[in-house]
């Protein structure tokens, strides 16, 4: 440990010990914020991948092209759908929403563009069918289709408004609602892991219950032909 003498010489030091801790305070408060705005960068970019983009596929004339989707309860989503390629205007498609249960949540007849939107009641696949009436064999046509759920259907400008809410607020909002989405996605999948583990595990046991009755009900047929064959063999006085 070094010793300095003089009132004016303990004062230069002293100063110089807070301006270096104050120094390294600041080091540490930039470090931390290029830590938090990179941080902020990453989520805004999962966020923007947590976007659904259109979809393009091509519905030929003799069949019918489904899409479907896996989405739990209480989940708004929104389709939006059109024509972009159809080589004569006059052809139209007809496109029908269905849910996990077959219920009919949607359906237009003869359009070229139109969209769709509902919020999910039970858990399950949710499947939207296109197909063309009336139209020559040979034609193929493409539809663009753009299918949100959840925070991506919603419509951000209008919150924006009614919150004032601007710039970062606005996506720090949005990313907030795409994590708890997230998470929400998560615990759904895990419940249906559950009980897709406890439907196995029943069918398993039914199928060993099964497989030891079987043996049992052969080795009871088994013994009993058995029997019937000493029985006969001693009326016959063979044994």
């Amino acid at each position: 440990m070094k010793e300095v003498s003089g009132g004016k010489g303990t004062a230069r030091t002293g100063t110089a010990a807070v301006k270096s801790k104050m120094g390294g305070n600041g080091a540490e408060w930039s470090s931390c914020s290029r830590f938090f705005s990179f941080m902020v960068s990453v989520l805004l970019l999962a966020g923007s991948g947590l976007m659904v983009d259109a979809l393009r596929f091509e519905v030929p004339a003799a069949s019918t092209k489904c899409l479907a989707e896996d989405i739990q309860p209480n989940v708004l989503v929104l389709g939006d759908y059109s024509v972009v390629s159809a080589g004569d205007a006059s052809h139209r498609i007809t496109v029908k929403v269905t849910s996990p249960y077959g219920q009919q949540l949607y359906f237009q007849d003869s359009v070229q563009s139109g969209q769709f939107g509902f919020t999910t009641k039970e858990g399950g696949s949710y499947m939207a069918c296109f197909w063309m009436q009336n139209a020559p064999p040979s034609l193929t046509i493409s539809v663009d289709l753009d299918w949100k759920t959840g925070a991506a259907a919603k419509d951000w400008d209008d919150i924006a408004k009614k919150d004032k809410l601007e710039g970062m607020e606005l996506e720090l909002r949005r990313l907030e609602e795409e994590i708890e989405a997230i998470h929400s996605e998560m615990l759904y999948l895990k419940d249906r892991e559950k009980e897709m583990r406890d439907l196995n595990e029943t069918t398993n046991s039914r199928v060993a219950w099964f497989s030891i009755m079987s043996l049992f009900i052969c080795l009871s047929v088994a013994g009993w032909q058995l029997w019937h064959l000493k029985s006969f063999f001693e009326r016959k006085k063979l044994l």
